[in-house]
């Protein structure tokens, strides 16, 4: 009779004891020496090394031959990063999302770089009395909108700077003024994005409604998403030390910590 965890999901006790002796490695960020990797695992060196044995069969462990101590090996980098690969920021961004609306009651969003440019791909809707008119697919401008303003401000594309290029002459023939003093007025709102970690806008995409938009990074530093709250003119503070702010700021951290940001070497 097979005895059963008590989660009723049948395991195997050994595997379990030997991803500990590899978490400790892990959690060390270093070479280590065996009777170090077993105190930490909380088992006999003996035992412990019987595990590294294996682990060096499979190349999850390797062994400096010099000092004899233990680190992961290429393997445990590929699988790394083989799941690195598999976070979906839209997927993951849903509990984030949740919890940020709820925290600061104002309509947040999810932006990713689409064919189009920056595209709205999941909204939560905080349900107060100004209707924000954004829906899944929406296209944002780069100039006008917080999202749009947040990947030029810091998402890498030469697509993004032709479609910039358009909208910046477009707006400058609409306002009847040189593109060149547009651009640089935008060029200071995109230094003032990057010093303080997110954009905003006042009114400008949609008539009564701020905006703030804060970029997220996955594991190879690269910006991946936007995530955007609006809210109504009088009510959403756009300060920049705003608890909105901090939160929005707190909030796009997290999730790009959840997708690996800072754990690879720059």
């Amino acid at each position: 009779m097979i005895t059963k965890v008590a989660n009723d999901r049948q395991g195997i006790q050994s595997v379990e004891v030997g991803f500990s002796l590899l978490k400790v490695i892990a959690a060390n960020n270093r070479p280590m020496m065996l009777r170090d990797i077993a105190r930490g695992a909380g088992m006999p060196a003996a035992k412990a090394h019987r595990y590294m044995v294996s682990f060096m069969r499979i190349g999850i462990v390797e062994q400096d031959p010099a000092t004899g101590r233990y680190d992961l090996g290429a393997y445990a980098l590929d699988l790394g990063l083989s799941g690195l690969g598999r976070l979906d920021p839209v997927r993951l961004s849903a509990p984030f999302l949740e919890s940020l609306c709820e925290e600061i009651d104002e309509t947040v969003a999810l932006a990713v770089w689409g064919n189009h440019g920056a595209t709205i791909v999941r909204i939560v809707d905080a349900g107060g009395p100004v209707t924000i008119t954004l829906r899944p697919g929406t296209v944002l401008s780069l100039y006008r909108s917080a999202t749009g303003r947040a990947f030029a401000a810091f998402y890498r594309s030469p697509y993004l700077k032709q479609l910039l290029d358009q909208e910046l002459n477009a707006v400058a023939e609409e306002q009847k003024i040189a593109v060149t003093t547009l651009r640089r007025q935008y060029e200071k709102t995109l230094t003032e994005a990057h010093s303080h970690g997110l954009a905003r806008t006042t009114g400008s995409l949609t008539p009564g409604i701020n905006g703030f938009s804060a970029p997220v990074f996955d594991h190879t530093g690269n910006m991946v998403a936007a995530l955007t709250s609006l809210g109504a003119m009088g009510d959403f503070n756009v300060d920049w030390d705003s608890a909105a702010a901090k939160a929005m700021r707190e909030t796009a951290k997290a999730l790009s910590g959840r997708l690996g940001y800072g754990i690879m070497p720059k």
